[in-house]
């Protein structure tokens, strides 16, 4: 079940919720248990020995009051003491915070293994004559015999082409209209207007007037600005908290007049436009079209020649170097798996 124990009113005022009966309960448990602290006077279970002695002071005790005596704990019901806790069976380590030994564990402790990785090693090269490697040297330069040629030959790689017409001849040709592009030519004409009438259908509706009515029910936080309009639900007087009825009167929203107005159209008519224009029909000029055509080519014969060494051989290289001797060094990178520990139990004993 859910519970409620503060609550907040739109004046952003927290109350809390006190309850009264409540409150009785906690305090008659607070008086209920009480400790006095430690007695000289000697008290057994049932004993109904009242007053005592605490810290020399003579003090009357009464129900729910909680002593020591020696290493007992004592409850007073109202007539006779009830024993509730005795400590002197506690040993020396009960009112220690601490305590320590010395132990020897024994077992064994397994072999570790190494797991390693690739890694870069430096290798270094010496000069010698013994070595194991050989990386330095030179490359003799080869030689090419051949034997040398030449050739010859004729060829035209210049001239001029001229072109001349003969005859030309007049053309004409019919113009069309094109499926697209500027407009160049409008033919005379006049069409006529349409008559149209329309008939409308109408009906009568209610024409409303504006009234002022309530749109929204808003609310706002506790402590935020209040809304326009508000309602006032609550009252606090004596610390009893009113929350009072809201209720809401009815009315009209809106008055209502006759009006008529067009729903439809119940016919329209219109008279068919005439064109009324002269057609034309539409020539091009004269346009010169060549008729026969005469090229001519005039060119200056030349001569080419070429020479060069197209076949021969080339000598084989040899190579010349100086052995040396490899050495590096590296360092082995892995881990090494951590050991486990296998032992036998042993008791401690503290005192």
């Amino acid at each position: 079940m859910a519970d409620i124990s503060k609550i907040t009113l739109p004046s952003g005022t927290t109350y809390d919720i006190k309850d009264a009966t409540a409150r009785e309960l906690i305090a008659g448990l607070q008086s209920y248990t009480d400790y006095l602290g430690v007695t000289t006077t000697a008290i057994t279970d049932g004993a109904t020995t009242n007053p005592i002695v605490i810290g020399g002071s003579s003090i009357t005790v009464k129900k729910g009051n909680i002593v020591n005596y020696n290493s007992k704990e004592f409850i007073f019901n109202g007539t006779a003491w009830q024993e509730f806790g005795d400590l002197s069976g506690l040993g020396d380590l009960a009112y220690k915070d601490t305590a320590s030994g010395k132990v020897t564990p024994s077992g064994n402790v397994s072999q570790p293994t190494f797991t390693g990785s690739e890694s870069t090693v430096t290798v270094t090269a010496t000069a010698n004559t013994s070595g194991n490697y050989q990386p330095t040297g030179t490359v003799s330069k080869p030689t090419f015999t051949g034997t040398a040629f030449s050739s010859s030959g004729s060829f035209t790689p210049t001239g001029d082409v001229s072109v001349e017409t003969k005859t030309t001849a007049n053309k004409t040709t019919t113009v069309s209209a094109a499926a697209s592009g500027t407009v160049t030519y409008t033919p005379a004409g006049t069409i006529t207007a349409p008559t149209i009438t329309v008939t409308p259908a109408t009906t009568t509706i209610n024409n409303p007037t504006s009234q002022t009515v309530a749109k929204t029910v808003v609310t706002a936080a506790p402590g935020a600005t209040a809304p326009a309009n508000n309602l006032t639900y609550y009252n606090v007087n004596n610390e009893t908290l009113s929350l009072y009825q809201i209720g809401y009167t009815t009315g009209a929203s809106i008055t209502t007049g006759n009006v008529t107005v067009a729903t439809g159209i119940d016919s329209a008519t219109a008279t068919a436009p005439e064109f009324s224009g002269t057609g034309v029909r539409l020539v091009t000029g004269n346009i010169p079209v060549p008729a026969t055509y005469e090229a001519t080519f005039t060119g200056t014969s030349g001569s080419v020649s070429v020479s060069g060494t197209a076949t021969g051989n080339v000598s084989q290289p040899t190579f010349t170097g100086t052995k040396v001797q490899l050495a590096g060094t590296t360092t082995a990178n892995g881990t090494v798996s951590q050991p486990t520990f296998t032992g036998t139990e042993a008791t401690v004993t503290v005192s």
